[in-house]
């Protein structure tokens, strides 16, 4: 059937930066690769202008990477590449009125990658415009700049630098003050504002209710795959006098010349940071790629504590199955016995593999006694102990989930990292490996109606799903996306207790040897 498009009797626009131009498509309103502000390397963003008439027709440039990407696991997790630049700050938007007395609810990604890499449009599934179609509600995604462009300190060199190892979130802070100043031109409520983002993106919105500067921006949260402890993303603290002092001297520039970095081709700026920077790290000495701990970011409230704000923003927060464990397993785990199971578990569990499958089977009855040696050990603890924390500081909600779907391949392979993505951005019939047949549609259609509920009045709700009722300081009910979607109570706290108590911390060199071992 054919869709229907337009652009040339799209009205123009009137932002704060300029006149602006869309285009329509099948229903919704699409505009791309809006700038919403400029800065130079090292420094603050600034407001942006432009002359005439912008037509945001194309994606904006996104953020340079320090190392080449490499297509990898694209059934898994499929990828957009796009051109790199480091003016990066725009971007995207998705709506269904320009009629600005509409005031739909905003949602707002960040997307994943860390500090250092990914994009507003690296995953097939950031695509916004289903989630608009579907969901009444105005999609925004953006770029900001990220790793040594984003998050390097050289405030000790000068004024001009104040707050750089903090650019990259001073970056979505401009987007955010962007969004409210000018939403309404797209039937956006600058009163209703969610920011949502996976993995580093989860992060971010954590990060965001750390600093002042965001206040009133945005007013609810949903952090997915995104709350980790010092174990994985240990604080950043000091300053850069010693790692930009390295790196000034590799290129054999003096201190008192040091904007001449800011003119240095980004690559050999790259390659001098890569190579001093493992020494001072090694040293426990501060090197940037994330944000910096200051009067301007609070740090992680996992070991910093809320800001008095935060306790007053909505938070949806949760985590997938394997997270990390993108590999697959040599064997059919529907086709090993329970002795054979037994014996791959007892590789890691030893004495004690009956009792850990008994708490296993207690926790997850519907799953494989071998996916405990596949079982998240980086983020499902620190995401409940950070729910707790936010229950305990107000009524404003909090709510948890775990996604445990499992996908027809590798033999049944348990939810990966990203792999809850395209359904919460009703978007599985873009991703081949999400078709599973009844069960994707029904599971896409809850996950996104649930957040786009919490989006609109702070609770996640769904006609098709239980009552999802909020964590306490006494309770953390989590709802369970899977086949069959469930809301159950403190259940696998006896097992990962146990497990804290057989393994050693949670580390990425402990992952990767268990996977070897099941292979």
């Amino acid at each position: 059937m054919t869709k229907s498009f337009c652009a040339d009797d799209v009205p123009v626009l009137e932002t704060t930066g300029g006149k602006l131009k869309g285009y329509f498509y099948n229903g919704t309103y699409i505009f791309k690769g809006i700038p919403y502000a400029y800065a130079n390397r090292f420094q603050m963003p600034q407001k942006v202008h432009w002359d005439g008439i912008k037509e945001a027709f194309s994606y904006g440039f996104v953020c340079p990477l320090m190392t080449q990407d490499t297509p990898n696991a694209e059934l898994l997790v499929p990828h957009r590449y796009w051109p790199q630049d480091e003016h990066c700050q725009n971007l995207n938007i998705w709506t269904k009125s320009l009629d600005s007395g509409q005031k739909m609810p905003v949602v707002v990604w960040l997307h994943g990658g860390g500090y250092f890499a990914g994009s507003s449009i690296e995953q097939a599934a950031y695509d916004g415009f289903h989630l608009c179609m579907d969901g009444d509600v105005v999609v925004v995604s953006l770029n900001h700049r990220l790793n040594i462009l984003g998050y390097l300190d050289l405030s000790p060199f000068g004024e001009k630098y104040q707050n750089s190892g903090n650019a990259g979130h001073a970056d979505m802070v401009a987007a955010l003050q962007w969004i409210h100043e000018n939403i309404a031109l797209f039937g956006g409520d600058a009163e209703n504002v969610t920011i949502f983002g996976q993995s580093g993106g989860g992060a971010k919105v954590a990060d965001l209710l750390q600093i002042a500067d965001a206040d009133g921006l945005f007013h609810k949260g949903l952090i997915m795959s995104g709350v980790a402890d010092a174990s994985l993303l240990p604080p950043c603290t000091g300053d850069g006098r010693r790692i930009v002092t390295g790196i000034l001297e590799e290129l054999g520039i003096a201190q008192k010349e040091v904007e001449k970095l800011e003119h240095v081709p980004y690559y050999e700026l790259v390659k001098a940071y890569t190579k001093v920077s493992p020494a001072i790290e090694a040293q426990g000495g501060y090197i940037g790629g994330a944000p910096l701990v200051n009067d301007y970011y609070r740090g992680n409230p996992l070991k910093y504590g809320f800001r008095k704000r935060a306790f007053q923003v909505p938070l949806m927060m949760g985590s997938v199955f394997s997270e990390f464990a993108f590999g697959h397993t040599a064997y059919d785990k529907n086709e090993l016995t329970r002795e054979q199971m037994k014996e791959y578990i007892s590789v890691v569990y030893q004495e004690h593999t009956d009792e850990m499958i008994a708490l296993f089977q207690e926790a997850f009855p519907d799953k494989k006694a071998t996916d405990l040696l596949l079982l998240d050990r980086a983020l499902r603890q620190p995401t409940k102990r950070l729910a707790k924390l936010h229950a305990q500081g107000g009524n404003s909600g909090t709510y948890l989930y775990e996604f445990t779907l499992e996908f027809p391949i590798y033999h049944e392979k348990i939810a990966w990292h990203c792999s809850d993505i395209p359904f919460l951005f009703h978007n599985t019939h873009l991703v081949e490996v999400c078709q599973i047949p009844n069960v994707s549609e029904k599971l896409d259609r809850q996950i996104s109606e649930a957040f786009l509920s919490f989006a609109k009045t702070g609770k996640p709700q769904s006609g098709e799903l239980p009552d999802w009722k909020p964590v306490t300081p006494d309770e953390e009910p989590t709802m369970i996306f899977d086949r069959t979607c469930e809301l159950r109570c403190q259940f696998d706290d006896k097992l990962y207790e146990k497990i804290d108590s057989i393994l050693p911390p949670f580390d990425m060199a402990q992952l990767t040897q268990e996977q070897d071992i099941q292979h």
